[in-house]
């Protein structure tokens, strides 16, 4: 495929999004469901930018997706009544401080996410990726339709670390817990 080529449906989130539930390792079922990767995308209401490469790209995944969300019915629902991927942290999460002022999320695949660092370098070091680091995340959206429900999904490509943050979920890093104890005196001597 040429470098050219655009596809419509797959977007790069900006650098300040901050991945939440980060589940990129190693694939988990879901209510018994088939084992993906996922990690749940957090994206400031402030990076216009983003969220607006987030609703062209669902627009065009609700275009491309029209007879597969008409199904056997005789008109295609309106985008505003199907399931959407872009979700308000205000409204949906209020009680969580890391969803506040954003929108988030929720992405997940099959096949494992690359995952590369600032510099596009692999990231091997599990300890490295963790729920509130920053980075950018390849994404694509495209219309579904199964067991009655019908909407927008949102699949997970790649992981670009840009930036550590405070880690979410109340667990600190190992390495930020023994930070400050190398130069306390050697306990043997």
């Amino acid at each position: 495929m040429s470098k050219n080529f655009m596809n419509p449906t797959k977007i790069i989130t900006g650098p300040k999004t901050r991945w939440s539930y980060a589940n990129v390792w190693d694939a988990k079922s879901i209510n018994g469901g088939t084992p993906k990767f996922s990690v749940s995308l957090i994206i400031p209401k402030s990076d216009t930018a983003t969220v607006n490469k987030i609703k062209a790209a669902i627009q065009a995944a609700y275009t491309e997706g029209e007879s597969k969300l008409k199904g056997n019915g005789k008109s295609v629902p309106a985008l505003s009544v199907l399931k959407n991927p872009l979700r308000d942290g205000d409204l949906e999460r209020p009680d969580d401080a890391a969803y506040a002022d954003s929108y988030f999320i929720n992405a997940n695949s099959a096949t494992a996410p690359g995952i590369v660092d600032a510099d596009r370098q692999p990231i091997l070091d599990r300890s490295e990726v963790y729920s509130g680091v920053y980075g950018r995340a390849s994404i694509n959206f495209y219309a579904f339709n199964s067991n009655g429900n019908k909407g927008i999904a949102c699949g997970l490509n790649n992981l670009q670390k840009i930036a550590d943050g405070e880690p979410l979920g109340g667990k600190s890093r190992v390495e930020d817990d023994f930070a400050d104890t190398a130069d306390e005196d050697d306990f043997l001597a």
